[in-house]
């Protein structure tokens, strides 16, 4: 069973964050490569990705989740929450790169949340906190000025599913692949998309954008 990330593998992460133009200590690397053999080892028994093999999930998961990095952290937020969070993704990478910021991962699949848990004991990410529960039914303690999800069925859903997790002025950062043209003629009228960034993530094909929407 492979304990860590191989020599190869740690020079693609490292190589895509140059990239990408995102700097990382040496500490925040070791831990994406922690999470990624985490992520690969239950990957087996809890089915949390369709891809198997290691060095794929270098790039289309850690990343890919990695890409938006730059667009979030030009915000001033504090407080971000990853809805249908899945495996950590985008979660976790992007709590590792943020470490002053609190994200609560929230999935309603009890795998895949206790998973999360494994994660955040493992790691120590202080920095985030799991919610195994539908989105719907979460209350939070207080909203949050993002939410971000990397999987959600649709921006309607997203946003209707969603919008009592916000602050007043919060923003939905929705990731997609294709730019979602339909989805956008359906989402709800008092929600204004804001800007759209077409990421490119190294070594990855297939189109990639990133949205940012609020409540007009």
């Amino acid at each position: 069973m492979q304990t860590e990330l191989t020599s190869a593998q740690q020079a693609s992460l490292r190589q895509g964050c140059a990239a990408m133009e995102i700097a990382l200590s040496e500490t925040q690397c070791q831990l994406l490569g922690q999470y990624l053999v985490l992520f690969h080892k239950w990957n087996k028994a809890y089915n949390l990705s369709s891809v198997r093999k290691l060095d794929d999930m270098v790039g289309r998961h850690v990343l890919d989740s990695l890409s938006v990095l730059n667009h979030l952290a030009n915000d001033n937020a504090q407080r971000f929450i990853d809805v249908g969070t899945g495996g950590g993704l985008p979660g976790i990478p992007l709590a590792i790169a943020l470490p002053h910021w609190q994200w609560t991962l929230l999935d309603s699949n009890g795998k895949k949340t206790r998973f999360l848990t494994e994660v955040v004991a493992r790691l120590q990410l202080s920095n985030v906190q799991v919610a195994n529960v539908r989105v719907e039914a979460f209350t939070p303690e207080q909203p949050f000025d993002g939410v971000i999800s990397r999987a959600f069925a649709s921006l309607e859903d997203m946003i209707t599913g969603c919008r009592h997790l916000l602050t007043d002025g919060g923003y939905f950062w929705a990731m997609k692949g294709q730019y979602p043209s339909a989805e956008l003629d359906a989402k709800p009228g008092d929600i204004q998309l804001l800007q759209t960034w077409p990421l490119e993530v190294p070594g990855e094909v297939g189109e990639r954008h990133l949205l940012q929407l609020r409540k007009g």
